[in-house]
């Protein structure tokens, strides 16, 4: 029997409503800590990648060799993602979520201890990359869809929110903290990665039954994952909503050049790395927290539109920008630009989604955010290793501001979306 999913008010009231839920608490912490190791793990990848090829490569060679990580993280995305969304669809997202946490907690393993062995080499990070990009596939669409079955449907998009925090104060400490510590040894980022993801995938074991509308039937798996692209391809809002962040992000990707900013440009190391890749988390952070205390309930898909503008705008300046604490600057507004448009989107698609659908629309939604990070990764890093860092930032800032343009032109369900309630928009129409 699922166990109810009203808020418990014993001794937590004064919390907001979805921590006052013992399973959002135990989802909410598990996903900090699992975010933190992530991006702790990420950046220490990153670093290394491109301090190993720029030794043995040059500054240019460095570049491609730092896009492949993006590249190969992303092949397994491509060709899991719908068997990953079938399968958060089909049996308990919470054990698809321990699995893929147990996967990244091997990933940090292995690289912890290959790099303190002194036998790390650029084919064995691939080859791990490639385990993460195994990990994220499945725990993307199981964590996103889980969520709706902890909390009650009214106090939804407060949850996300919430829980957008849990994933950005990661984003905040995880890549400092990676910094700080590979700045000490490498292999110490990998150690704490590793400890971290245990703590999270024990977190993830004390979640309890939940409300999941599971698919029933005899239907066939791939005429399941056939159902899911076809209804994100049928419903245009969710459609648009979707393809403006993957275009977007795709073109637009500021964060996997500065390793290139941080040591070419800047003449820092691995501190400075940690700092800038620590900058657009914080004001994805502070958007995150406006909105858990202040949800964005009118224009939502108007507003949605502007803060992309605002990422692309901001990239363009980044791109010029030779000074440390102008490039923070810029970087904060790009990371609360894109908070916001993440914000409304996993709303939109969360709350226009039926709950026996949502793992698999899940699947599409993160296939898409991997196709913008880690494609444009390797997209920002060809480009950077052809025309230089400058030229790469501008010109993915030039093609996200088109995006926007292109996408209010083609997708006008977007620019009318007023509100996150299904049923106000058809009372409206």
């Amino acid at each position: 029997m699922p166990c109810t999913i009203s808020p418990r008010r014993g001794g937590v009231s004064w919390l907001p409503e979805p921590f006052r839920i013992a399973n959002f608490r135990f989802y909410w912490s598990g996903r900090l800590l699992a975010t933190l190791a992530q991006l702790a793990m990420i950046t220490a990848i990153e670093f290394q990648v491109y301090a190993i090829a720029r030794e043995t490569m040059g500054p240019s060679e460095a570049a491609f060799r730092l896009g492949l990580i993006g590249l190969v993280q992303f092949v397994p995305l491509f060709f899991l993602s719908p068997v990953a969304g079938w399968l958060a669809d089909r049996v308990d997202r919470r054990w698809v979520a321990r699995g893929a946490i147990t996967l990244e907690t091997v990933a940090a393993a292995t690289l912890a201890y290959f790099t303190a062995a002194g036998t790390i080499t650029l084919p064995i990070i691939y080859a791990v990359a490639v385990l993460i990009g195994i990990a994220r596939v499945f725990m993307g669409p199981s964590m996103a869809a889980m969520a709706s079955n902890i909390v009650p449907r009214a106090i939804l998009p407060n949850a996300i929110a919430l829980s957008s925090i849990a994933w950005q104060a990661g984003t905040i400490i995880g890549p400092a903290m990676g910094g700080y510590l590979l700045a000490q040894s490498m292999e110490l980022a990998y150690y704490v990665a590793t400890g971290l993801f245990a703590v999270s995938l024990i977190f993830y074991t004390f979640i309890g039954e939940v409300d999941q509308t599971r698919l029933s039937g005899h239907r066939r798996p791939l005429q399941r994952i056939v159902d899911g692209l076809r209804y994100v391809r049928e419903n245009r809002l969710v459609l648009g909503a979707i393809t403006l962040d993957l275009f977007a992000v795709l073109l637009g990707s500021a964060t996997a050049l500065l390793p290139i900013f941080a040591t070419d440009i800047f003449g820092g190391g691995s501190q400075l790395f940690g700092h800038l890749r620590a900058a657009p988390a914080v004001g994805a952070t502070l958007i995150a927290l406006l909105f858990a205390i202040r949800p964005l309930k009118t224009g939502v898909g108007r507003k949605m539109l502007i803060a992309v503008g605002i990422f692309g705008l901001a990239t363009v300046c980044f791109a010029f920008s030779r000074s440390v604490p102008l490039t923070f600057a810029l970087l904060v507004i790009i990371g609360g630009a894109d908070m916001f448009s993440v914000y409304v989107r996993q709303s939109l698609i969360q709350l226009y989604t039926p709950d026996q659908m949502r793992g698999r629309v899940g699947a599409v939604s993160t296939l898409s955010i991997s196709a913008s990070n880690e494609l444009g990764d390797a997209e920002s890093g060809l480009m950077a290793g052809l025309f230089g860092p400058t030229a790469a930032a501008l010109i993915g800032g030039i093609g996200a501001i088109s995006v926007v343009l292109i996408w209010n032109w083609k997708f006008p369900e977007l620019r009318r979306a007023k509100t996150f309630d299904p049923q106000d928009e058809a009372r409206a129409t």
